[in-house]
């Protein structure tokens, strides 16, 4: 006569085998999760609570539990349930009065909030602000530029440049040009010592001031190439010479079309003598929105 409660089988869908042998074998699942995937997948085999036991090294009232919560509920069940915890001490009428004040308020004698200064104002602790900082991305230190354009073309300068970058025409190449001006040159004035272990690069504190300079560049914006010239001044006639610069290093059956910005020195007459005179380059003009690429991010200097 057989003894005992009869078990009822375990019959995990694929999925939920899948899903069970992947619990039981990653090193980031939880030790807990792991070992009731492994005591589960066991009874999934037909093996008694005492045989599944003594495999998984675990007490016979464990596994009669992770089997029932299995059968239950699945493979939810075999996560631990939410718990109640201690009791809120910061109320949603005090969140909101904090994230009201540092949306809608500044300090006094400071230019934003910091987590202390609100913790200060609304006598809640400095890591509950920081939470409530969290919670709701609010970071006050930070500042964003922008500029909205009064160009009346904007839209049709914004979609010509956008279709060029996306869809460029046949036999041409698209280059973003722009000028980075006022650049110094500055030298040591004794050489620098090597990086040690545990001692950092050394170099003297102060240097020579060789002058400034202007970097002309041209990215090429599917291959992010960039041709590149020095110049000791930013004018129009320095802004040709790059442009010739530019016609020697593309073959002569490409087009051109260059993106560059309004500055006056690329609308001059000298200028426009010139591009009439080379008619394969084809110039659009961006307005004080940033519409294309910055040259600069391939050759290591700041924008």
């Amino acid at each position: 006569m057989a003894r005992g409660q009869q078990l009822q089988q375990l019959t995990p869908t694929d999925d939920e085998r899948a899903h069970l042998l992947s619990l039981s074998r990653r090193r980031t699942s939880a030790q807990g999760i792991a070992t009731r995937a492994r005591i589960v997948l066991a009874a999934a085999e037909g093996k008694s609570n005492l045989e599944v036991a003594e495999a998984v090294s675990v007490s016979r009232l464990t596994v009669g539990k992770w089997r029932s919560r299995l059968l239950a509920k699945r493979i939810a069940g075999l996560f631990d349930e939410p718990r109640s915890g201690a009791p809120r001490k910061i109320s949603d009428a005090d969140v909101e009065r904090v994230v009201t004040k540092v949306l809608e308020s500044t300090p006094k004698n400071a230019t934003h909030w910091s987590t202390r200064s609100v913790a200060k104002e609304t006598g809640i602790s400095q890591s509950a602000i920081s939470r409530i900082f969290r919670a709701f991305a609010l970071a006050p230190h930070r500042a964003e530029t922008f500029k909205l354009s009064n160009d009346p073309l904007v839209v049709e300068k914004v979609r010509d440049i956008v279709v060029l970058y996306m869809k460029p025409p046949a036999k041409a190449v698209v280059l973003c040009v722009d000028e980075k001006t006022q650049i110094q040159a500055l030298d040591r004035t004794q050489p620098g010592f090597p990086m040690r272990p545990g001692l950092p690069k050394r170099r003297t504190r102060d240097y020579v001031r060789h002058g400034t300079t202007t970097l002309f560049a041209a990215l090429d914006v599917k291959t992010g190439q960039v041709i590149g010239d020095c110049r000791q001044r930013h004018r129009a006639s320095e802004f040709v010479r790059f442009l010739r610069l530019i016609d020697d290093a593309v073959p002569k059956d490409l087009d051109l079309h260059v993106v560059l910005d309004n500055v006056s020195t690329h609308k001059t007459p000298t200028v426009r003598r010139w591009l009439m005179r080379h008619p394969r380059f084809h110039l659009h003009f961006t307005n004080a929105i940033n519409l294309r690429p910055c040259p600069w991010s391939s050759i290591g200097l700041p924008a």
